[in-house]
């Protein structure tokens, strides 16, 4: 990316849960960038109690997955600079563009597409759960000129990767972990093998070309030590 480029947020769509078959001009470019975007964590209880009981301490289930949401402006009246409609259509094909790309059914896997949404520090695995859209501003003839998408997204992890997400300890399984502030790859590589000598090995795996410059939040995929 040149100095001074516009870096748009991304979404990219895959035909699997493990995220290697793209679909074929299955990605969506924003055409302005979100103000914001939201994560929505949850922690279930359940706190259930005998009949006649004063209360109970609630007993922990599960960490469902985290929520995205994202709020995307399409305009076409021609006030931003090269977003000016070369047709009649106004915003409706750049809705189609999105509907296409995030919620369009696949026949061969039925079900919608796996998304994975880019956009500077955000790299979030995904499937679209909820979407509305609202058109604001028409020409004389009816045709919308501006909408904005209100869209929520639910984190995807595959099937392996969870599992050594969840397994927190033993050097001989996968891990699945998150870059916090501070965080290294070798000290990464030493909390969970007790040597930071196979950093290298892990930044080729994940295709890392400069591992010094990890991104808080990031996720790094740690695989088993072969002796």
């Amino acid at each position: 990316m040149s100095l001074g480029e516009l870096f748009k947020l991304k979404i990219t769509a895959f035909r699997d849960e493990k995220f290697s078959e793209a679909v074929a001009d299955g990605t969506f470019k924003s055409l302005l960038n979100p103000e914001k975007y939201v994560f929505n964590y949850k922690i279930e209880y359940n706190d259930d109690q005998a009949t006649g009981s004063s209360g109970n301490a609630p007993r922990f289930e599960k960490i469902p997955p985290r929520d995205l949401d994202l709020e995307f402006l399409f305009d076409r009246t021609g006030v931003l600079a090269q977003q000016k409609s070369s047709k009649d259509n106004g915003v409706i094909d750049d809705i189609e563009k999105f509907k296409t790309v995030t919620c369009e059914y696949s026949g061969d896997e039925h079900r919608p597409y796996f998304l994975e949404i880019v956009w500077g520090s955000l790299l979030f695995k995904c499937v679209l759960v909820e979407m509305n859209i609202e058109y604001k501003l028409f020409n004389p003839e009816g045709t919308p000129l501006r909408a904005v998408i209100k869209a929520k997204f639910k984190e995807t992890i595959e099937k392996d990767l969870r599992l050594a997400e969840e397994n927190k300890n033993s050097p001989d399984l996968t891990h699945l972990r998150t870059v916090s502030d501070g965080d290294t790859l070798p000290l990464m590589c030493h909390r969970i093998y007790g040597d930071s000598k196979y950093y290298l090995q892990v930044a080729q795996i994940n295709k890392l070309y400069n591992f010094r410059q990890l991104q808080t939040g990031q996720r790094v995929f740690f695989p088993p030590i072969k002796n």
